[in-house]
């Protein structure tokens, strides 16, 4: 073999290794995905059985997430990737990690729910509630897609979103904080309430910091801790018109 196919030889060897850990990286967005909307449907439905089926299978999550971590340093240790492949490996590595973490908090989720099933308090899951929940599975589920394709568009819309969920927060607070002044009775159950719908805004920010790597990767900037519309305009999408 002469340098020339040599290199052509490990150049498909690294593209196989990209390719593969970011299969993987799906597969581990797939999964955390479930497992947020199993959260979800235990908490508004009251199931305990799915609530420990989440809680037990995070371990799953934390599996893929060392997993990748071990390919990713493989990479830059052996393969010693520069631009767009290395930049790639760093969105990858940032990736997994809000993942990880988006699977922490479905887990406690799952915990709430059990303890609310347990004490059957389906009835005392506000309709709000549930409307927060499904925005920001709505939420992973596009930023994941945007990840997957790399699509800085849509990955700034998925961004713009955010404020959407921070307002139904915010408002699922207020009601449940109501509750809480009318019925003195109801404050351990509420609390739960409300340590869930934090969990559900902090995955919505996760959501939004994985739509930041697609624009890191793609266009070479780091868009974190701005504004949406200078992300978006440092993407090449400018500000939001009205």
């Amino acid at each position: 073999m002469d340098k020339r196919d040599l290199a052509q030889h490990i150049s498909q060897q690294f593209n196989a290794e990209l390719e593969k850990t970011r299969n993987t990286v799906m597969e581990m967005g797939g999964l955390v995905e479930q497992q947020l909307a199993d959260a979800i449907t235990a908490l508004t439905e009251g199931d305990a059985e799915l609530a420990r089926k989440v809680v037990s299978n995070d371990w799953r999550v934390n599996s893929l997430e060392v997993q990748l971590d071990e390919a990713c340093l493989h990479i830059l240790a052996r393969r010693q990737p520069a631009a767009s492949d290395l930049r790639l490996v760093i969105a990858v590595i940032k990736a997994i990690s809000d993942l990880e973490r988006i699977g922490d908090e479905s887990e406690r989720i799952g915990r709430m729910a059990l303890k609310l099933a347990e004490q059957g308090a389906r009835r005392h899951v506000p309709a709000e509630l549930e409307s927060l929940g499904n925005h920001v599975r709505q939420m992973l589920h596009d930023a994941l897609d945007a990840f997957a394709r790399m699509d800085v568009e849509q990955a700034v819309a998925v961004a713009r979103e955010d404020a959407k969920a921070d307002r139904q927060y915010d408002e699922v607070v207020r009601q449940l904080l109501e509750r809480m002044m009318g019925e003195p009775g109801s404050v351990p159950r509420v609390m739960d309430l409300i340590w869930a719908a934090r969990s559900l805004e902090r995955i919505g920010d996760r959501a939004c910091n994985i739509c930041e790597y697609v624009v890191y990767f793609v266009k070479g900037k780091d868009v974190r801790h701005i504004g949406i519309d200078e992300m978006a305009e440092r993407a090449g999408y400018g500000p939001k018109r009205s």
